[in-house]
């Protein structure tokens, strides 16, 4: 008897603790520290699937500001953090993930004890990797300046701040006003602060960075009464005027300036711990009170953290992946997880949210977000959403087509976020996104002719980058135009993509006028030489021109060897033009093989050697379709076996995991796609190349309600080449499968050997 109380006893403990483990059983296969050393640009902090809130450590503050002018250092610091730093300044409440560009790092907050000192170099704090801890939803990290154990997790718009103190110690709160992620001290246009009681504090600030006017307005409200608090201006000593009449320093209940630091002392007497809630909104500071009110009405640390975890579960549990080892499994979850970060949720809980005419308007039907990094995330990140979350990539678009109707310009976002167009990068990848939708059937209740129209309208903006010229002559002219060969083939693939949207919309004469401007690449293609070429406004090839080089001969972020490969709408056409299939896959080989010289990567900040095989560049978007051209040279074993490698050498679990930038998410789509066995090469075609997968087994919860199982039979790490490839038990013929037959099958299983 006694032994079986016991054995039931253990098997109830088991199975408790068991079901505990599944219901976060993806959430603990994150790592969010992956990306955070070098150039990953990730990361650790807390924050929801999408959320505005994004709440992590500061490590750079200093290296900021060396100079004003775009540094090594700011470049850095995109997120704010280094893992081979030592020192936290404090947690901001905005980042971006994984881009090439730094802006946010809004209101940085930092506990310290004893007196207060408002200079960074001051209340910094040493720390150490061993007391910190980072799931999604959460982190921890203890500051050893103070002793202070620093919690954090984050709704949409709140986040949740709780901090332990040693008994007996004061306890202060510093509101950094002045801090921020982005290239020069001048960023600030003007802070405010506003005491409202003795738990509540509201304010805005204003900066003038890569967004050129940005206005973020926040809440923040503590668990324990404030004893007494202050503040310091920089850059203004002499009180003039009304003001001299105050000492406004000390318990003045409003302060203002262009550079504000505030501290708010507290009694720790009573509770050795104190909490912070800080809610954001664009809209005004009643705003931020609202969401603060919707989403975070309680004090309940610890059950803030399960439910955002829960919410985080049901996210990434919409793949449910296999892998070989656990390394991979972390790495396949962690490039979920990343995916997730952005675009955020841009609106208030009652939908206002501010646009970028700097009005303020109301998302009826769709949730708002902003951060369109979209020259990274058309290629596999607005696809990935597109097949496993269109509600929310339909959101995404009705987004995009707010910015183009409040655009003076009348175009569609390039590179936005926070109500501001930074113009960042090359073509009008919005139609890309919005293609790939249409054509998968994934873009409900919206007026395809009103698409059409800010597709074309865009697309025919003669002011930007090169698109009168590209009209007039067939081509972007090198005459004043160093990156006339990327923009001409991006714009090209871009004008494919409208007239996707115009064949089904029945609009034929808008058809056939997008295909023949599709054709433009061929305009640059050197025969003589078998390379893409930039070419003068007469007609006449540039001169002097070193297909290796990435640096003012036609290209951005590529040469003529990589980028100079980008067709998508038309790679049997490229092949062809290129010497047909056999040289083609010569050209393929050399490039993976060939060896370049340090000169032609030095002056790229994010790429290293460890991003590199050959003359192919994993570390940079243009080249993220390349390994999957083998499948038009007949040499489709090539495409499994370039994949593979470089998922098993670009990726990992660790904290160097990147090869470069996630770009927004874009690179752990890559792995993510490519782990499952397919590719979306040329998104708004409506099909995916198949390459190698990595999954051991996966099913895709698909928004239909179908769950799409992939088997892989004979998985191993030798076994990359793909014998066989059965959909629905029947032999699929062919190296792409469409995104319809995706959504219709209900098993695909892949027979591997070495």
């Amino acid at each position: 008897m006694y032994r079986f109380i016991f054995l039931l006893a253990l098997l109830l403990y088991t199975g408790q603790f068991f079901v505990s483990a599944q219901n976060h059983r993806y959430v603990n296969m994150v790592n969010p520290f992956v990306g955070t050393k070098n150039m990953g640009h990730t990361f650790p902090g807390a924050a929801s699937p999408f959320g505005m809130v994004q709440l992590s450590p500061s490590t750079g503050y200093l290296s900021m500001y060396k100079g004003g002018e775009y540094n090594r250092e700011v470049y850095r610091y995109c997120a704010g953090y280094q893992y081979s730093d030592s020192l936290i300044y404090g947690f901001a409440h905005t980042h971006f993930s994984g881009t090439g560009h730094s802006d946010l790092g809004d209101f940085l907050i930092m506990p310290t004890t004893g007196k207060v000192n408002l200079e960074p170099s001051e209340f910094r704090s040493v720390f150490n990797h061993s007391s910190e801890e980072a799931k999604p939803g959460y982190y921890r990290v203890n500051l050893n300046s103070y002793n202070i154990k620093a919690e954090h997790t984050a709704t949409k718009r709140v986040g949740l701040h709780r901090y332990t103190f040693d008994e007996g110690d004061s306890a202060n709160i510093i509101l950094d006003m002045v801090y921020n992620i982005y290239n020069h001290k001048q960023k600030n246009v003007w802070t405010y602060i506003r005491v409202e009681n003795d738990t509540l504090v509201t304010g805005y600030r204003q900066t003038n960075g890569w967004a050129r006017n940005r206005t973020l307005y926040f809440a923040m409200s503590f668990s324990e009464p404030i004893k007494g608090y202050g503040h310091k201006k920089f850059k203004e000593v002499v009180y003039n005027g009304f003001w001299r009449k105050f000492d406004e320093r000390e318990n003045f209940p409003e302060m203002a300036g262009r550079d504000i630091r505030a501290y708010f002392s507290f009694d720790t007497d009573v509770s050795n711990q104190l909490l912070v809630k800080f809610a954001l909104s664009a809209v005004s500071t009643e705003g931020a009170i609202r969401n603060m009110n919707a989403e975070l009405h309680h004090w309940d640390f610890d059950s803030t953290v399960s439910s955002v975890q829960d919410e985080w579960e049901r996210e990434l549990s919409v793949i449910e992946a296999d892998m070989m080892t656990i390394s991979q499994m972390e790495t396949f979850y962690t490039a979920m997880y990343h995916t997730m970060l952005s675009p955020v949720t841009y609106c208030d809980v009652d939908g206002k949210y501010r646009g970028l005419d700097q009005n303020i308007h109301i998302a009826e039907d769709f949730t708002n977000y902003t951060i369109f990094s979209l020259w990274d995330t058309y290629r596999a990140l607005h696809p990935l959403y597109n097949l496993i979350k269109p509600y929310r990539n339909a959101d995404m678009i009705k987004s995009m087509l707010a910015h183009y109707s409040q655009s003076v310009h009348k175009m569609l976002p390039i590179w936005s976020h926070y109500s501001n167009e930074n113009w960042c990068m090359i073509g009008y990848h919005a139609v890309s996104v919005i293609a790939d939708a249409i054509v998968s059937g994934n873009l409900k209740g919206v007026d395809t002719d009103k698409v059409l129209e800010a597709c074309i309208n865009t697309s025919n903006q003669r002011y930007f980058d090169g698109i009168g010229d590209y009209i007039d002559y067939g081509y972007v002219t090198a005459d004043g135009n160093s990156s006339s060969v990327s923009k001409t083939l991006e714009y090209a693939y871009n004008d494919w993509c409208i007239a996707q949207i115009a064949k089904i919309a029945g609009r034929n004469e808008l058809y056939i006028e997008y295909m023949k401007r599709a054709e433009s690449y061929k305009n640059l293609y050197d025969s003589s030489i078998g390379f893409m070429r930039p070419r003068n406004n007469d007609g006449t090839w540039r001169t002097d021109f070193d297909p290796m080089d990435t640096h003012g001969q036609g290209f951005i972020e590529g040469n003529a060897w990589n980028y100079g490969l980008y067709v998508p709408q038309n790679i049997p056409h490229m092949v062809k033009m290129m010497g047909g299939k056999r040289r083609f896959e010569k050209h393929l080989d050399k490039l993976f093989t060939m060896q370049i010289d340090d000169r032609y990567i030095e002056h790229h900040e994010d790429i290293t050697r460890d991003g590199i095989i050959g003359n192919y560049v994993h570390g940079n978007e243009p080249g993220h379709h390349i390994a999957y051209l083998y499948n038009y040279t007949g040499a489709a074993y090539k495409t499994q076996h370039r994949v593979r490698m470089i998922m098993d050498t670009m990726y990992s679990n660790g904290v160097d995991g990147l090869c470069g930038n996630d770009d927004a998410g874009q690179m752990s789509a890559w792995y993510i796609f490519s782990s499952l066995g397919f590719y979306p090469v040329a998104p708004g075609s409506g099909y995916y190349e198949i390459g190698s997968p990595l999954v051991k087994a996966a099913t895709i919860n698909l928004p239909n309600g179908n769950r799409l199982s992939i088997r892989v039979k004979n998985q191993a790490k030798d076994n990359v080449y793909v014998k066989r490839l059965f959909v629905d038990g029947k032999i699929h013929k062919g190296h792409r499968i469409s995104y319809k037959r995706l959504l219709s099958a209900s098993e695909i299983v892949f027979e591997m050997r070495d």
